[in-house]
């Protein structure tokens, strides 16, 4: 998620603001929170900062963690080949619309915007960036060592060797001090990009998967992030945020054909 935790490259000024706008976390079970993340939607751009929290941890706190999972051995694909196996499952923007807490003022951005969509786990703090109510797109941009605190307020850190754990529960809020910008943290494009592991799919690749062949681009996409949870064969889609809140479909054993970058795309392999 990218995510990040991932997804992808991470990407997080402090402005002026009025006491009784500045942020505070809720308190649990006050109306108005947003809702924890699920386990498996963590922000792929915090994976970046895993190595760095990992030797801010005391002891104790990595102790917490549970034992480090070893990527996949992977050989880097170099011709263009079907994979089977593949596990595939979506991203995208959190948009503001699905919040309904408080408005505040936040560093960098103009207006005021919902609390849970700037610094909830499942807001622009966790998921890197997200769609405004204005539609414009904005970004985190630090600083990353903020810490995560959990619903009941102890700060929670990311696991750098085992993406998805935390070592005291999901994290639900982001401690005070992030900034966000205006913009895209990555040019990416709904139903073009994908996030892979660049072990196994190099960056620019083309991937032609026959699941989505009823998107814009006919099941052709550009791999083009990455993701602290993305490991061998696993890919994540970037697409339009859904309808229903918080929902993506996943697809597992997948079949997926993968051009390496400087390789045309053969005519033969196309939605049928």
């Amino acid at each position: 998620m990218r995510s990040s935790l991932a997804r992808t490259v991470a990407r997080r000024r402090r402005g002026p603001c009025s006491r009784a706008e500045k942020y505070a976390p809720p308190k649990p079970g006050v109306a108005g929170s947003s809702p924890v993340a699920p386990a498996g939607f963590v922000c792929r751009r915090l994976c970046l900062l895993a190595a760095f929290l990992f030797l801010a941890l005391p002891a104790v706190a990595r102790a917490t963690c549970p034992p480090p999972r070893h990527p996949p051995p992977v050989t880097q694909i170099t011709r263009p080949r079907w994979l089977p196996g593949v596990l595939i499952t979506e991203y995208y923007p959190a948009p503001e619309r699905w919040f309904s807490d408080r408005l505040v003022r936040a560093p960098g951005l103009p207006g005021r915007h919902h609390a849970g969509w700037l610094y909830s786990a499942r807001g622009l703090a966790m998921q890197g960036e997200g769609i405004g109510s204005d539609g414009r797109m904005y970004h985190f941009v630090g600083p990353y060592s903020l810490t995560w605190r959990n619903a009941k307020g102890a700060d929670t850190l990311p696991c750098p060797r085992v993406p998805g754990a935390w070592t005291n529960g999901r994290p639900a809020w982001i401690e005070p001090g992030a900034r966000f910008a205006p913009g895209a943290s990555l040019t990416l494009s709904y139903w073009h990009h994908i996030a892979v592991d660049p072990r196994l799919i190099p960056h620019g690749s083309s991937v032609f998967v026959p699941a989505y062949c009823d998107t814009p681009a006919h099941g052709w996409f550009t791999a083009a992030d990455t993701g602290g949870a993305i490991l061998g064969l696993h890919i994540d889609v970037f697409r339009a945020p859904p309808t229903k809140p918080w929902s993506s479909d996943v697809r597992r054993q997948q079949k997926i054909y993968v051009v390496p970058p400087g390789r045309p795309r053969p005519a033969r392999v196309h939605c049928s």
